[in-house]
C-alpha cells in the first residue's frame, strides 16, 4: 500500500467506499477529501461536501461519508464521544485530545490526527449525515 503522503488526489478518489468501519484495526488519521466544484458536489448549505479517507498503520482503508459539509472535532459541541452517558450532564471539563492537522506533501489534502498519548487512534461514525463527527479514541481511564 502506498504511503498517504505520496498519494495524489486522483488516487484518493479511486479508493473504495467503505460499507463498514475496519474491524480489529485502528484508525490513526483522517484525510479530508473535498468534493469537486461541480454543483452536484455542493451541500444544500452551498458549501462543498466532503469525503473522509480513513488511514491505519498499513495505509488508507477507504472513503466514507460524502454528505457532510461540516466537521465537528470531538463531536457537536466538542464534548467528546458519548459524553451524555459518560458524564450524565454537560461536562465542565473534557479530557484534551490534542488534535493536529497537517497538509500532505503530494496531494495538498489536510490530515487530522490526535497528537498526544491520551488517544489510541480515532473514532468516526460512517453514517452519511450533514455534519461529520470525529473523536479521539481515549485510552482506558482517560475520561
Amino acid at each position: 500500500m502506498k504511503n498517504s503522503n505520496e498519494m495524489t488526489v486522483k488516487e484518493f478518489r479511486a479508493l473504495p467506499y467503505l460499507a463498514e468501519l475496519p474491524k480489529d484495526k485502528k484508525i490513526r488519521t483522517l484525510i479530508v477529501l473535498p468534493g469537486t466544484a461541480r454543483k452536484s458536489d455542493l451541500h444544500d448549505s452551498g458549501y462543498r461536501r466532503m469525503e473522509f479517507v480513513l488511514v491505519g498503520d498499513e495505509g488508507p482503508f477507504g472513503r466514507i461519508s460524502g454528505c457532510s459539509d461540516v466537521i465537528h472535532i470531538e463531536g457537536i459541541g466538542g464534548m467528546g464521544y458519548d459524553w451524555l452517558n459518560k458524564y450524565g450532564t454537560c461536562p465542565r471539563l473534557v479530557p484534551p485530545t490534542g488534535w493536529s492537522v497537517d497538509c500532505l506533501a503530494k496531494s495538498g489534502l489536510l490530515q487530522f490526527f490526535p497528537s498526544n498519548d491520551m488517544c489510541d487512534g480515532i473514532l468516526v461514525d460512517p453514517m452519511c449525515l450533514s455534519s461529520f463527527e470525529v473523536f479521539g479514541n481515549l485510552k482506558a481511564g482517560r475520561g
